[in-house]
Order: structure tokens, then C-alpha cells, then sequence
């Protein structure tokens, strides 16, 4: 048993699932990595970069669409005690190979669109740049 106090989400190792990093009391923190032998379903991680304000766009709202399928996620910056979540944005598609829409919605109040994007990949996504995405290595 350990003591614990704080954790924060994000994919350490840029899989497309979520890790986890738990902060300990005393020891050592541990990357409790999801490394699943089922890997069925698609992802879609998203890197937003702000240029009018805040760079890490943090309070961006981004909106990913598939069909009659909608997922909406806020980019905060807030986690658990003494920690920090990745500030990417996961997306889980399921068994959908890519979406129809990515829109977001950035602090300052401007709203942006890109089309069609393929599912398992990182996209960086810088404002201003509207129907640019820039896939990250």
C-alpha cells in the first residue's frame, strides 16, 4: 500500500491511451502506463497552441464530430493536488477511423474549423491556422 497524493492523466508515451503518473508520499512517483493488449478502438490527440493569449490554450473548448456523434472537451489546466494533466486533449473515437469536424473554440472567443482528419495521430493545431493541422511525429 502506498500513500498518495496527487495524479495526473496524459499519454507519457504517445500510444493514444491514457496514462497515468501518481505522485507518492516519501517515494518515488509511478507511471502506471495502460498498455492494454486489446488496441480495437481509435484516438485522436490534440495539441492546441494559442497565439492571441494564452499559448497553451487553456480554456480552448474543442469539439470533435463523427457523423450524428459529438465529443466536446475543455483544455484545463487545473488536475489533482501538486500536479499537472497533459495539456493535449485525448479523444476516444471507438471504432470510428476518423472524424468529420474538429472545431475549436479558443479562449479568446474566435471559433475555428478543420475537416476530416484520420483517427490515430497527434494533431498540433496552432490558432489562426483554420483548415491547417499539422500532424506531430
Amino acid at each position: 500500500a502506498r500513500a498518495s497524493r496527487g495524479c495526473a492523466f496524459g499519454d507519457y508515451d504517445d500510444d493514444g491511451d491514457v496514462d497515468i503518473l501518481v505522485a507518492n508520499c516519501g517515494q518515488p512517483a509511478r507511471l502506471l502506463r495502460n498498455d492494454g493488449a486489446h488496441r480495437a478502438n481509435n484516438w485522436l490527440v490534440i495539441r492546441a497552441v494559442g497565439t492571441r493569449g494564452n499559448q497553451d490554450a487553456i480554456g480552448a473548448r474543442i469539439t470533435v464530430r463523427a457523423g450524428d456523434w459529438v465529443q466536446v472537451k475543455e483544455l484545463r489546466g487545473s488536475a489533482s493536488y501538486l500536479s499537472q494533466n497533459d495539456l493535449r486533449v485525448h479523444f476516444g473515437l471507438g471504432g470510428r477511423a476518423e472524424i468529420d469536424e474538429l472545431e475549436i473554440r479558443w479562449p479568446g472567443g474566435a471559433t475555428e474549423r478543420w475537416g476530416r482528419q484520420e483517427a490515430n495521430q497527434l494533431l498540433t493545431i496552432v490558432e489562426g491556422s483554420a483548415g491547417r493541422s499539422q500532424k506531430s511525429p
